[in-house]
C-alpha cells in the first residue's frame, strides 16, 4: 500500500475479492479537475504528482467516479482475480 494513502486502522474495510469492476483512470484524458475525489464514498482517491491514484485495497468498485467524471477519463473494467 502506497503511503499516499493513509487509512485508519480501526473501522477501514479492505475490498477483499469480491469486487466485480475497478475504476482505470486514463491520465491523459484527465483534467484533474478532482470530482472522481470529491464524490468517491470510500475515500480512496488521491490526486498526486500530477495524476489520480487509486487506492484498490479498498476501492469497492462502485463506479461513483467514473460516473462523476466529465471528461470519460475513468473506465470501470472487469476485475480478474486469480486463483
Amino acid at each position: 500500500m502506497s503511503e499516499a494513502f493513509a487509512r485508519p486502522s480501526v473501522g477501514a474495510v479492505g475490498a477483499g475479492k469480491w469486487r466485480v469492476e475497478r475504476p482505470v483512470v486514463d491520465q491523459g484524458k484527465c483534467i484533474l479537475c478532482g470530482l472522481c475525489w470529491l464524490y468517491c464514498p470510500d475515500g480512496v482517491i488521491e490526486i498526486e504528482g500530477g495524476g489520480v491514484k487509486v487506492d484498490y485495497e479498498y476501492c469497492k468498485g462502485c463506479g461513483v467516479c467514473a460516473e462523476e467524471c466529465p471528461v470519460g477519463a475513468i473506465k470501470m473494467v472487469r476485475e480478474r482475480w486469480e486463483l
